[in-house]
């Protein structure tokens, strides 16, 4: 089984329209709202794969029953979510205009006794299950959420994976997370360090990895993308040929792609070939991928 995670997940409000003009009265030409969270959207490209998960995380408020209802109503997902007395689950708008502007909400308030419940719910997990975890946390939340989350579930022989930033990311290395996936920004951010070649980041992807990671994959939006294998190979894979529409998602279809490759058996190079699809599939999407829109990017790798 596959579970991912969302903390903090959000309403996603996204509107288009011509120009935004700050301190005036805009009006939209076009709005969607989707169900919103790293972890959410690994969970719907997946299903696009062919592969079922289950959302698991927080939510509270209207928002958040909203938000649940839209998983198992439009979405077809699976969840259980655990429903937190203080606050609201976000809504992030999202602002599509010559320029990408977001507003992002806080999250609920999840107190002691709601991580208990979260931890009690990966008591499920067996070997040869997959581990997600995906995003910020909310900021009532310890910065140590992951490492107790895979301290949990690190005797089960679960795949983890973490998709995250930052100090979030570094405390899991230890616990030898079968993939991680900064990007260049990230990793420069990680290490204090100007990136500008592809030396240099294989350099210190090659670092995480003697960390703990045990493949490391690296996005670098039109420059492609770099993955250290478990074993030490170096792949390094251009991007697909399209009109980017939306940056939101890309980098967790990615995720999803590399995911339901491994789950297929497929060799490293061919892996990385799905993830790169995937992730050009939703930034040439107004929305997240679609199994017809991966398939057609394969075609050109």
């Amino acid at each position: 089984m596959i579970y991912t995670i969302t903390m903090n997940p959000a309403l996603d409000y996204v509107v288009d329209l011509p120009e935004f003009k700050t301190g005036e009265v805009n009006r939209a030409v076009e709005e969607h709202i989707f169900m919103g969270g790293k972890g959410i959207n690994v969970s719907m490209i997946l299903k696009e794969l062919g592969f079922e998960s289950t959302c698991l995380g927080f939510v509270a408020g209207f928002t958040g029953q909203e938000l649940k209802r839209g998983i198992c109503e439009d979405y077809h997902l699976h969840e259980n979510f655990i429903n937190v007395k203080k606050g609201m689950t976000r809504i992030n708008v999202k602002i599509h205009s010559d320029k990408e502007t977001e507003l992002n909400g806080m999250g609920p308030i999840v107190e002691q006794d709601d991580i208990e419940v979260l931890l009690k719910q990966l008591d499920c997990l067996e070997e040869g299950d997959t581990l997600i975890l995906s995003g910020s946390v909310p900021s009532s939340m310890s910065k140590s959420i992951y490492c107790d989350i895979l301290e949990k579930v690190s005797k089960k022989g679960v795949r983890s994976i973490v998709d995250a930033t930052g100090e979030l990311l570094i405390q899991t290395l230890k616990y030898r997370p079968f993939l991680i996936k900064p990007n260049n920004h990230e990793l420069a951010e990680l290490f204090g360090v100007e990136l500008k070649t592809l030396d240099d980041i294989e350099i210190y992807a090659r670092k995480l990895q003697d960390m703990g990671a045990r493949n490391v994959l690296i996005s670098m939006a039109k420059d492609g993308s770099l993955l250290i294998d478990e074993h030490g190979k170096r792949y390094h894979q251009g991007v697909c040929q399209g009109t980017v529409k939306n940056s939101v998602g890309a980098g967790d279809s990615m995720v999803a792609g590399f995911v339901a490759g491994c789950l297929s058996h497929k060799d490293y190079l061919e892996t990385l070939k799905l993830a790169t699809a995937c992730g050009g599939a939703t930034a040439f999407s107004s929305g997240l991928a679609t199994k017809e829109k991966i398939e057609e990017l394969l075609k050109q790798l």
